[in-house]
């Protein structure tokens, strides 16, 4: 019998790394794939940068995105991402 809600170790996140690795190579530009993990913060700088630099600042937003998918990453509570 499964439950509603899937469940995870206690200190993994319920975010995925895939999720948040595909996010950021493909709409790093707007900072997608840290808005996804929770890191709030980091996701609007992403977005300014890339609005001040006309897009160039979307570079930051693909190599995060393979970092993450790499190296993995935590989310906002502090957290590893699961895989």
């Amino acid at each position: 019998m499964t439950t509603p809600y899937q469940q995870y170790p206690q200190g993994v996140s319920d975010k995925s790394k895939v999720v948040a690795g595909l996010l950021g190579i493909l709409l790093g530009t707007f900072g997608a794939g840290r808005f996804y993990m929770g890191d709030t913060k980091t996701g609007v700088i992403q977005l300014i940068v890339s609005l001040v630099t006309c897009g160039v600042g979307g570079l930051w937003g693909l190599i995060d995105g393979i970092l993450i998918l790499v190296n993995g990453g935590v989310d906002g509570q502090g957290r590893p991402l699961r895989d």
